[in-house]
């Protein structure tokens, strides 16, 4: 283990939550715990882009070890839309609920409502060296939401072969099937190695 102290470049406080549980062994701090408040703009065309531009500007004003993720919710009738822009869908200041709102509204008529949540995670070593990880979940579009937990589009999505959605199963259950879940595993096994 090379250190004990990483950052999460998130403001996101869910996140935060989701991964440290997922860390337990290492003192996780997001953005807000270290008082950077600057606004990183996510201006990547992939999920692998962003969360470099993420690490990349938390490392560059750090230089401590730190990791970015950037997740994005793929609908095969929409071209794998929202995608990158899965957090303003509903366009710039939209929150969860208006994003909900516009996918399923756009998926009124639609049958097929196949879907993966996919993240990428962006680690940047105490070298400067950069490892990406990737996990994903599929499922399907529920046609209403179900359920109060989780966050983002989580009342709407039905994993493979379950009976709840991602926002009716508690954080720890939804840690060993979702996306962030896989990739931080990965994130893991190779900070343990």
């Amino acid at each position: 283990m090379q250190t004990n102290e990483l950052i999460f470049a998130t403001h996101n406080a869910n996140k935060a939550k989701e991964v440290k549980a997922l860390l337990p062994h290492l003192e996780v701090k997001s953005l807000s715990e270290i008082g950077f408040h600057d606004d990183i703009p996510e201006t990547g065309k992939t999920l692998q882009d962003n969360a470099l531009i993420k690490a990349r500007t938390i490392h560059k004003a750090t230089g401590k070890p730190c990791f970015a993720d950037d997740t994005g919710l793929e609908v095969e009738a929409l071209y794998g839309a929202p995608g990158v822009y899965s957090a303003r869908y509903a366009g710039e200041g939209a929150n969860s609920e208006n994003n909900m709102d516009k996918l399923l509204a756009e998926l009124d008529a639609i049958t097929n409502r196949n879907a993966q949540f996919r993240t990428v995670i962006a680690y940047i070593d105490n070298t400067g060296k950069e490892h990406l990880f990737e996990g994903s979940v599929q499922g399907e579009i529920l046609k209403a939401r179900q359920g109060g937990e989780g966050f983002g589009y989580d009342p709407i999505f039905l994993p493979e072969g379950e009976t709840e959605s991602f926002a009716e199963m508690s954080a720890g259950r939804k840690n060993t099937m979702s996306h962030r879940g896989r990739a931080m595993r990965k994130l893991v096994e190779f900070l343990k190695g």
